[in-house]
């Protein structure tokens, strides 16, 4: 083992993590049922441990010390000793090194062995024998940093929900393939900042980017030992982290260039995040973090059946929300990448989870409470993907008032209507009016609803056009992965087609589904490349696709030029006209003395809709006249807001 030498000082129980003062590193690690925790630093390559340090101080359950010499670079992990007891909850083992969890900084991969598993595998799953074998040569390491970032005069665009166009993609997929772009920055952070990124995301008119995970994450051992990757990112090791491989120069101050580049631009940032489970999967998983530090205290256990896990995510763990430093680990995360990373946003992955207080899912419960007293959450875009695995998660139009959600009703009632299933006016018109049924009766307004129509998870616009059936041999899972009810048609064929009558119609389909997203009333989401006819050959799960599968092809995308004007025309129609993004309910009747009603229902004979024309199962033509002058609004500085009468026809 290596011998102590450096200088130890006390140190403070808070800020947790690595804090680096100008003069030396404060160490603070929390653990409740832990005996004892030693640092441990390595040398630059994080290939040597080169000392072991023992955390003597312990305050309010938080392990700390102070090294005085200490830099930023420095390389270090931890050493958590406790009862090996997984009956009980505490599978302690020292011999594993472990991920800081607030660690700002994590480098190099995971090489994997059975060496990063805390129990012998093979041992028996009813009395797992503790692995003593090191795992530090299979982990990554957690660096220390120093935040000095030049932000200059950076603010955050603050654009209202109302006025907001969200375009929802993956850092290395919307560059990789870029001929625009210097090879060297293809698929980074640098790359997402530079003119030609930036140029096609203001040629469309998008206002926010939507990040799919970046915080740092691993790739499940499985898809290794197939080739594949975990490519989408939904596997988090570290909350503070950017994930390095994204990173050209490999330090996250690129992450805060992007960040500042955008806000340029106009464009805010809104990240993916996912706080319901961590990469470490169920009990047969690996320790390289929370499972070694204090697993009882951060993951949801089954209360007769400590050794396993709740699991309402269907990743194997859920962290603990009960737990009050559960909640701080995710709410300093929080705040984190909102003041020190300037992000004006978040999608909180399989949001019911985190909302689960006992079983099930409490819309007052303190996640939402302390988010809604917080004076700087408070204020970003929130943004629920309101559903988990478990019983009771689909929570579509019940989070709290400061939220908004993906409005899964929404994608599923627009794709039904144009495959062409009868019966769906009425579905459909409360979708086209922003969901009142669904966000009104909370004190809610339209743009609760962020609207979608596809998204990473599931076909892209193209494919939903062109496949009846998912694809996805490519995932090495025998296709019985992804979702088989995708409420697609294939105009005809099955996938490519010389045949001009139904490549025509899949164009008209294509323009159909946009057009009614982009005039709908709700905050619009596109999945990047869309706009240009990307397609995933029919893979609806392309999770773990980290090739061209999955990175838009810019150069086939030329041949799509009049699909991304037609885009573009849509969004400044919509941008130009505020009768597309009321901030209020229709209330389908006369206001403001108009004469006129500020939402009206035709009939394609362009008579006002009856109830009897509302209950016919072949009725599939629908008008909307939108009254311009119905508006009840305010512009910023307080004058009425009025626009032209607009009508809607959707055939």
């Amino acid at each position: 083992m290596p011998k102590h030498a450096a200088t130890v000082w006390p140190g403070q129980p808070y800020p947790l993590g690595a804090t680096w003062d100008g003069e030396g590193v404060n160490f603070a690690l929390f653990s409740e049922h832990a005996e004892r925790v030693e640092l441990c630093l390595f040398d630059r390559r994080g290939r040597r441990e080169i000392e072991r340090i023992p955390m003597r101080r312990r305050t309010n359950q938080v392990w700390h010390c102070y090294l005085p010499e200490a830099r930023p670079g420095l390389l270090y992990g931890y050493r958590v000793h406790g009862p090996y007891a997984p009956d009980d909850g505490h599978p302690f083992n020292p011999n594993k090194l472990l991920l800081d969890p607030y660690a700002k900084d994590i480098v190099g991969p995971v090489l994997w062995s059975d060496a990063l598993f805390g129990y012998r595998i093979g041992s028996g799953a009813q009395d797992p024998v503790m692995d003593r074998r090191n795992s530090a040569r299979g982990m990554p390491k957690c660096r220390v940093i120093d935040p000095a970032f030049t932000w200059g005069e950076d603010r955050p665009p603050r654009t209202p929900w109302h006025d907001t166009i969200i375009y929802e993609l993956h850092v290395k997929g919307f560059t990789a393939r870029h001929p625009e772009i210097a090879p060297s920055l293809r698929g980074t952070y640098a790359g997402l900042a530079t003119a030609p990124a930036i140029d096609h995301l203001r040629y469309l008119g998008i206002t926010a980017v939507e990040l799919m995970p970046v915080h740092a994450f691993i790739d499940d051992r499985r898809l290794v030992e197939k080739g594949l990757r975990n490519y989408w990112g939904y596997n988090s090791i570290g909350f503070f982290a950017p994930d390095a491989r994204y990173a050209a120069s490999g330090y996250i101050g690129e992450f805060k260039t992007m960040v500042k580049t955008l806000h340029s631009a106009g464009i805010e940032v809104i990240l993916d995040v996912v706080y319901n489970h961590t990469a470490e999967g169920n009990h047969l998983g690996p320790t390289l973090s929370l499972r070694g530090i204090d697993n009882a205290s951060y993951y949801r256990l089954v209360s007769e059946d400590r050794r396993h896990y709740m699991d309402y995510t269907g990743c194997g763990n859920t962290l603990n929300m009960m737990h009050p430093r559960v909640l701080q680990l995710i709410m300093d995360s929080l705040r984190y990448w909102v003041l020190e990373m300037h992000v004006d946003g978040f999608r909180f992955d399989l949001a019911s989870a985190l909302a689960r207080e006992l079983h099930a899912v409490d819309r007052l419960g303190a996640f939402f409470d302390i988010i809604h007293q917080d004076p700087v959450l408070s204020q970003v875009k929130l943004i629920a993907e309101p559903w988990d695995l478990g019983e009771g998660g689909y929570q579509v139009g019940n989070f709290p008032i400061g939220w908004t959600e993906w409005n899964g009703r929404y994608r599923d009632a627009v794709r039904t209507y144009w495959k062409g299933d009868g019966g769906m006016l009425g579905e459909l018109a409360s979708r086209l009016t922003g969901s009142s049924d669904l966000y009104e009766h909370s004190g809610r307004r339209p743009y609760a609803s962020i609207n979608f129509v596809t998204c990473h998870d599931g076909y892209t616009l193209r494919d939903l056009v062109s496949y009846e059936h998912k694809h996805n041999e490519a995932n090495l899972e025998e296709n019985r992965d992804g979702e088989n009810d995708n409420r697609s048609w294939n105009c005809g064929v099955e996938g490519r087609t010389q045949n001009r009558h139904i490549r025509a119609l899949r164009d008209r389909q294509k323009r159909n589904l946009l057009a009614t997203l982009l005039l709908s009333q709700g905050v619009p989401m596109l999945l990047a490349g869309d706009e240009i006819g990307r397609t995933q050959q029919g893979n609806n799960n392309a999770y773990c696709q980290d090739n061209e599968l999955s990175w838009i092809d810019w150069e086939s995308a030329r041949q799509e030029h009049e699909l991304l004007a037609f885009v573009r025309k849509l969004i400044r129609l919509r941008k130009h006209h505020p009768v597309f993004r009321r901030r209020c309910f229709f209330e389908g009747r006369i206001v403001n003395g108009s004469g006129a009603k500020d939402l009206t229902w035709l009939t394609s004979a362009g008579l006002e809709m009856t109830g009897d024309d509302w209950r016919r199962p072949d009725l599939r033509n629908l008008g909307l006249l939108l009254a311009g002058d119905g508006l009840i609004e305010e512009d910023p500085r307080g004058r009425p807001v009025r626009d032209d009468n607009l009508l809607l026809l959707l055939n």
